[in-house]
């Protein structure tokens, strides 16, 4: 059976691929995915790493005996069993069917759909009208899939199994309807996927333990996105700011030798701000890249809910973060004030960079 480390980083869909295919199996599974034991976009660039793994992406796998494998589909099936993989040449074509299947039809318009919505990618209304919508697709596709027979003996369990579940439904619906006749309607009925995630337990909100604020950070992000920066947007976070509820804080990348591209530097920001999309609602920034290749650097400021850095909050915020050092600003400090304006405006000296402006993005 196979055992091994899957390096990877917290809540990457792909991922979630090989781990489901070992509980299936068996297999044996550590998951790498934070610090200090794996960051991704710097462990992932190490010697040691792009030894193991040429193209540096994840999910990869290192099995116990050494073996090395990389892309999700691949590590699913070397860790799944002959019943996941398929038992017969038929049985195995079918199992790659419906995998290919996937990969073709249903991720790339369940991307088009949900990127834009994550601040991937700019929603682009003609992508989003090429794809029928995923789930219509595969519903359609299996519904017209022959049904294979089976033998005589079990088609008369399963009709006794349909009897006896008609019964306990007939009965059940009976009991409903002479509540319902006090209470109103009976609820809707769910399938068994409905119900698990009706039942499943709602994560806690990581700030509930933070007094309410007056600040409104919606209201400041609609100032920042439909109005002019400096005349409107700042005045209105200066006026409403609220110092014992929010916090300022400046952060620069630890590792700007090891940037290469500009083009390249940019996605490590948007991949910082994509698996931080849980905290949009609780935070702000403004992260600019200056320089050109091969000699830039990153920085950036960011508000945040409470008084201490966000990220300690939640495990998942936790993978990108200790790559910048983190200072704290005083908003009532002149010199805070101007960084602030610098960085949230994209205009001004930048006197502390000590290069040209290159771009920038936001995280709102």
């Amino acid at each position: 059976m196979a055992g091994g480390t899957l390096y990877t980083f917290p809540d990457h869909w792909r991922s979630y691929k090989p781990l489901i295919a070992a509980q299936y199996s068996g297999a044996q599974l550590r998951v790498l995915s934070s610090p200090p034991h794996f960051r991704f976009g710097h462990s992932n660039r190490s010697q040691d790493f792009l030894a193991k793994f040429p193209a540096g992406k994840v999910p990869a796998f290192e099995g116990d005996d050494g073996f090395c494998v990389f892309e999700s589909n691949a590590i699913a099936y070397y860790v799944s069993n002959e019943e996941l993989r398929g038992s017969s040449r038929e049985g195995a074509a079918q199992v790659l069917q419906w995998v290919n299947f996937a990969d073709s039809d249903i991720v790339p318009p369940a991307c088009t759909w949900v990127f834009p919505t994550l601040g991937i990618m700019h929603y682009n209304k003609q992508a989003d009208g090429v794809h029928p919508p995923p789930q219509i697709t595969a519903k359609k596709f299996a519904e017209n899939q022959p049904k294979k027979e089976t033998g005589k003996k079990e088609k008369k369990e399963k009709e006794k199994d349909k009897e006896k579940t008609k019964e306990k439904d007939k009965d059940s619906k009976e009991k409903e309807k002479d509540k319902g006749k006090d209470k109103g309607d009976p609820e809707e009925e769910l399938d068994e996927c409905e119900q698990a995630l009706r039942n499943e337990p709602r994560p806690k909100d990581p700030f509930s333990h933070l007094p309410k604020s007056p600040f409104i950070l919606d209201e400041f992000k609609r100032k920042y996105s439909n109005e002019d920066t400096q005349s409107v947007a700042l005045p209105h976070l200066w006026e409403h700011f609220d110092p014992q509820g929010w916090s300022l804080w400046f952060c620069e990348y630890k590792y700007p030798e090891q940037l290469s591209q500009t083009f390249m530097s940019c996605n490590l920001i948007s991949g910082m701000f994509q698996r931080l999309d849980s905290l949009r609602k609780h935070a702000f920034a403004s992260v600019l890249l200056f320089g050109t290749n091969n000699d830039s650097s990153i920085s950036g400021v960011w508000l945040m809910r409470g008084q201490e850095l966000a990220f300690q909050l939640c495990p998942d915020w936790q993978v990108d973060y200790e790559s910048y050092t983190w200072r704290r600003l005083d908003p009532s400090s002149p010199d805070s004030r101007v960084l602030v304006s610098e960085y949230f405006s994209w205009e001004g000296k930048f006197q502390h960079v000590g290069k040209p402006f290159n771009q920038g993005k936001i995280f709102k």
